[in-house]
């Protein structure tokens, strides 16, 4: 029988949508089933007198966003914002383990591995860490993608996406997903824009001949 599950892992509340919504959206409309495992907090780093506020209206955003398009479920880890390198490895390993062993995805789509943020780079290597190919392993594909204002923000430039992901017909539903996160939007020319977000849809598909595209690069693929 197929494992038709699929499994995003990422570190802030709206990565998983900025990442890879558009391609998720298609997958659910295939039959597949995805799971949202958010392991930061969000907002401890940017911490105002309005925390407590700030944090809620993120939580519910979150919800929205991930109920919107489908997502059958959402785990929820609160690891401080921006401190994931204060954290033993181990802990948010087993966090991720802890999620993949029950639910089983076939499929993970998680940070790239030298995005600017820190809690990224350590999401990305604690994923591979908890998804070692054992032979009881139920993960057989895992891919990175990039996240607009961390990404293409180190320098020098180094993901390189190897596969396109048609979503010429989703890109819309990724949108509506993101206008959600109204903490998390910013205006143009800001990358986290709703229209930052379609022109780099744009350029990625406009690279293979197609309308609006998300790009991967694959790290493991078993067949």
């Amino acid at each position: 029988m197929k494992n038709n599950k699929i499994l995003i892992i990422v570190a802030h509340p709206d990565d998983e949508v900025l990442g890879c919504f558009g391609t998720i959206a298609k997958y659910i409309q295939q039959g597949y089933e995805a799971y949202t495992l958010i392991l930061g907090e969000g907002k401890a780093s940017r911490k105002t007198n309005n925390y407590k506020n700030e944090q809620d209206i993120l939580e519910q955003e979150l919800q929205n966003a991930n109920n919107f398009l489908g997502i059958k479920k959402i785990f929820r880890k609160f690891f401080p914002d921006n401190s994931f390198d204060k954290i033993p490895l181990l802990e948010i390993v087993k966090s991720i383990e802890e999620v993949k062993d029950e639910i089983k995805p076939s499929i993970i789509f998680t940070h790239y591995e030298k995005d600017l943020n820190v809690d990224h780079q350590i999401t990305y290597k604690a994923t591979i860490t908890a998804t070692r190919s054992l032979q009881e392993e139920s993960v057989k594909e895992i891919y990175s993608f990039e996240i607009l204002s961390s990404t293409e923000w180190n320098y020098p430039l180094s993901f390189q996406p190897d596969v396109f992901f048609d979503i010429s017909s989703t890109l819309y539903l990724k949108l509506q997903a993101m206008s959600f996160y109204k903490s998390e939007l910013r205006k143009y020319p800001h990358p986290r824009s709703l229209k930052g977000i379609k022109i780099n849809a744009q350029y990625q598909g406009m690279r293979v001949g197609l309308r609006y595209a998300e790009v991967f690069k694959s790290i493991k693929v078993i067949k």
